[in-house]
């Protein structure tokens, strides 16, 4: 199984004729992703790497039939009309690639969410790929690159650092642990699905044994999922790094999500609470396979 994405789910690329649209169409269409239509007003009636390109959401969908995915990449201050479109058009996950997002425009497009039940990744995502089936967004950015660094397996990847997400399933793969779904879920301060959120999934998914998480300081994210954990709505094990160790308050740690406030958000305060709730906290990104697999083979071990 997977989370999120599969190589059935239907994928619409808004802003496909843009720069970052045509070459991360190729990636996600060489890799294997079911893209079957892109979205550029003004552009109805071409095609990108043999996609065809309509007006609207609203058409693409009238043509193709239920959309489940919309990938957008389309400039910042457009990225909300984008994502209101494509849910109004019963679009039910997006997928925003841009950074740089007015955190206003995040919140309404969070509460339409909310309204149309539909749920977002990002802003200022990497994106998502579930190895094997689907990329969504630029995670690879090659298709080859992609297949060789991402495979199947048992370890679910949450990660706040786009970098990194990339580099711990590498290193995971490298180690003999293969992936269940990788998630970049942004670097912003206010994004839609976050940690928990992405935690929640995964204890439900049954290919899904262990799970990595790459946090930084800033925001509530990691401290949320040690409340899930004693509330035992998330029981698989967790190995988790948290970037930022050497940061002081008031600190902006590499984008607008990882900045400390005072106590609240801190290196520290994350440790603390991530290990009191019986998470496995490394204190090197190296560390990461090593611990991952020996818990891995512990599991082998109890069935």
């Amino acid at each position: 199984m997977s989370i999120l994405v599969d190589e059935h789910s239907k994928v619409l690329v808004q802003g496909i004729t843009g720069r970052e649209g045509v070459v991360r169409t190729k990636l996600m269409t060489d890799y294997g992703t079911n893209v079957v239509a892109g979205v550029t007003p003004g552009k109805g009636g071409q095609e990108v790497h043999g996609i065809p390109v309509y007006d609207s959401v609203e058409e693409a969908a009238e043509k193709k039939g239920r959309i489940d995915i919309s990938v957008i990449f389309v400039p910042a201050h457009l990225v909300k009309n984008s994502a209101l479109e494509a849910m109004d058009a019963g679009v039910k996950l997006l997928v925003i690639v841009p950074d740089r997002v007015p955190i206003f425009d995040v919140l309404e497009i969070a509460r339409f969410a909310r309204q149309k039940q539909a749920r977002f990744v990002g802003p200022n995502t990497l994106g998502l790929v579930s190895p094997g089936k689907a990329v969504l967004g630029m995670i690879g950015g090659r298709a080859e690159r992609a297949r060789e660094w991402f495979k199947q397996g048992p370890v679910g990847v949450s990660s706040r650092s786009g970098g990194m997400t990339s580099a711990i399933s590498y290193y995971l793969t490298s180690a003999g642990l293969g992936q269940s779904t990788i998630v970049h879920v942004g670097g912003d301060a206010v994004i839609g699905l976050s940690h928990p959120e992405i935690m929640e999934m995964f204890e439900k998914d049954k290919q899904t044994r262990i799970v990595v998480m790459f946090g930084e300081i800033g925001t509530s994210q990691e401290e949320r999922v040690a409340d899930l954990i004693e509330q035992r709505k998330f029981t698989k094990p967790i190995v988790a790094y948290i970037g930022g160790k050497a940061a002081k308050s008031g600190t902006r740690f590499s984008h607008a999500g990882a900045i400390v406030e005072g106590s609240r958000g801190s290196y520290k305060t994350k440790v603390k609470r991530l290990r009191d709730a019986g998470v496995h906290v490394v204190d090197a990104v190296s560390d990461i396979p090593y611990k991952a697999l020996e818990i891995y083979k512990l599991l082998g071990e109890q069935q």
